[in-house]
This record gives structure tokens, sequence and C-alpha cells, in this order.
């Protein structure tokens, strides 16, 4: 296999790493306002602050590792396909430049809300959480839909589009089932992982949410794989669709491992199913084919990539390594109880939650 097709397929594999393990997280900051305020069927009377402190200790321990497959993936692209990142970066700045706000300011709302205690501060923390999990959210939805199914370039592998013209009806399609499907994939994490009424009720949601993202995403998956897709993608959108539909059904019985798993099987799917339709392809022209970016006119040269092959034969081993050694040393349940009342001790990054010995495993169901 040709070293350019080798890194097509790394670089897939990074994006689906960050859909899928920041997809949940996305899902969780925006679920705040929802999940986060204090139910009256809750018969521990947990108040809202207290069900978004679970929410927010859930994420604490991953979501700044997750983010590290994005920084990972921008940089093997970088490296790789030196005229992908350039036209990409260039013509989509105004999207990216968002989702890059969008991270920073739900990093400093993560790392910051429990340094005041103060009601007035945690709103607004609050606020910039939803903001930055809303936002990328819903824009990658909107920037892989404009990537596979074409954008306007030129002979010299130049954007000539605008801003406006990436919000195209299927593109703000696309980007609805990103947002609703990660929305549902955060619900279902945080049944897994909390436990009370806030578990029955993200599980609800979920399922609630999950059946629009279904409908919404057999609607985009079959636009796009009926201008770009194969068997092979049509295949892995077929069954990406089954994933969910599974998801919700064991969801609907109380097993939220299973029902978690089959929103991760979803998600790896239908994103794998858009970079099958997008080869050999990196980034086509819809001004004329031949001023597309492939995989061989916008790689770097055979050298850098075997390079770059040895450094990730030693380093990416390592990483999903200490990653997974994460998720399951969090692997427990974030309970009501484990709340601290008091909020500096109730800092997001999970260092505090009270986690002990005898909080039962997150795949358990009663």
């Amino acid at each position: 296999m040709e070293l350019t097709t080798i890194w097509f397929i790394l670089i897939a594999v990074l994006w689906i790493g960050y859909f899928v393990l920041e997809g949940f997280d996305f899902g969780v900051g925006a679920l705040l306002p929802v999940l986060g305020r204090e139910n009256p069927d809750d018969p521990d009377q947990e108040s809202g602050e207290t069900r978004r402190r679970q929410m927010l200790s859930s994420i604490g321990p991953f979501w700044d590792g997750n983010e590290v497959w994005l920084i990972t993936a921008g940089g093997a692209t970088f490296a790789a396909f030196p005229h992908w990142y350039a036209t990409l970066f260039s013509g989509f700045y105004i999207p990216l430049l968002l989702v890059l706000v969008a991270l920073i300011v739900r990093g400093v709302a993560l790392e910051y809300r429990g340094k005041v205690d103060s009601a007035r501060w945690r709103r607004r923390m609050d606020a910039m959480i939803i903001f930055g999990s809303v936002v990328p959210a819903l824009l990658w939805g909107v920037a892989f839909t404009n990537i596979v199914r074409g954008v306007p370039i030129d002979a010299s592998m130049e954007y000539v589009g605008g801003f406006w013209g990436l919000l195209n009806p299927v593109a703000l399609l696309g980007g609805l089932v990103t947002l609703t499907l990660f929305v549902t994939h955060g619900a279902l994490f945080i049944g897994l992982k909390t436990d009370g009424q806030l578990r029955y009720d993200a599980r609800v949601l979920g399922i609630r949410v999950g059946v629009i993202s279904a409908v919404l995403a057999v609607v985009w998956l079959a636009v796009i794989h009926l201008e770009r897709g194969a068997v092979v993608s049509w295949a892995l959108a077929a069954v990406a669709v089954v994933a969910l539909l599974l998801a919700l059904g064991s969801a609907r019985q109380g097993r939220e491992g299973w029902a978690f798993s089959g929103t991760f099987v979803t998600i790896l799917l239908a994103v794998g199913s858009l970079f099958v339709a997008l080869y050999p392809d990196v980034m086509p022209s819809t001004l004329n084919p031949e001023w597309s970016l492939t995989v061989e006119n916008a790689a770097s040269s055979q050298k850098t990539l075997g390079i770059m092959t040895v450094v990730a034969l030693i380093f990416t081993p390592i990483v999903l390594l200490y990653q997974s050694w994460t998720y399951w040393a969090f692997r427990r349940r974030v309970k009501g109880h484990h709340i601290p009342t008091s909020v500096h001790h109730a800092a997001v990054t999970g260092e505090t939650t009270g986690l002990d010995d005898r909080a039962e495993p997150a795949g358990s169901t009663p």
C-alpha cells in the first residue's frame, strides 16, 4: 500500500477517534441546561447544582485528553498533506476559528468553574461550557459535509468560495446530525457514568434525541452517498444507522453500557463512511474534477511520509495505552453523595469527586 494511502487512513482514524471521544464531551456540555435543572421527581431531591457537578465530573478526567486527537489530526494533516491543510484552513478559516474559540472558552470554563464560590460565576461558566460544546458540535458537521461533497477549488489548489457558501442546506443538515448525535452520545454517557434520577433522565432524553438523530442521519448520509458513495461507504453508513437503532433499544432496556457502545460504533462507522466516500480525493473541486486535491497531489514527499510512519509506529501505541488506562482508572459512576458541598472542592478535573471502592462499576445496570 502506498504511504499516501496509509496516511489518509491514519488521518481518518484520528478524526474518528476525536469525534467518538470528544463527541460525548460535547453532548454532556450541551445538556447542562436540560439535565442540569433540579428535577421535582428526584426522590433524593438533588439540587440542580449537584446534577451539574455530576455531569461535569463525569467528563472531568477525559475531556482535555480527548482534545489531543484533534491536535494530532491537524498536525498529521499539515505534515502528510500540506496542500490539503493549506486549502482547508484558508477556505474554512472562519468556521475553524469559531471552533477554536469555542474550544478555548469551554476549556477555560471547565477549569475555572469551581474556583469561585458564587452562583453568578457558575452560571457564566456554564454558559461558556454550553457555547463551547454546541458550536463545535454543529460546525464540525457543516465542515465535513462540505469537504466530502466538494467546494470551489481552482487550478492553483486554492479555495475561491465564500463563507456563506459553506452554509448550504445539506451542510446545515450535517451540522444538525452531528449535534443531535453527539447529544445522544453524551446523554447515554451520563446514563453510564452517573446514578439516581439523573441517570434515568439522561437515558430517557438520549432515546428521544436519538430518534431525531436517526431520522436526520438517514437523510444526510443518503444525500452524501448518492453523490459520492460506493458500495463500501453505503454499507458502512447502513450499519451505522442500525447501530444507532440498537443503541436506542439497549437504552430502553436500561443497558447503558451497550447503549453507549452503540453510539460509539455509530459515530465510528458514519465518519468512516465519509472518508471512504471521499477517497482518493481529500478535497474535491466543484469547479473542475481535475482540480481536486487528492492523496497524490496534496501529499508530502515519500521521505517525509516514511519518517512520519516510523514515528507514528513508535508513539501511537503509547498514546493509546495511557488513554485506555485513564478510562479504566475512572470507570466508576459519579453519584450525588460523592459531590462535595463546597464549590472549591468540586473542580471538574475529577480529582476530588470522592469516588471510593464501593461505587458500582460504570457498566452495571439495575
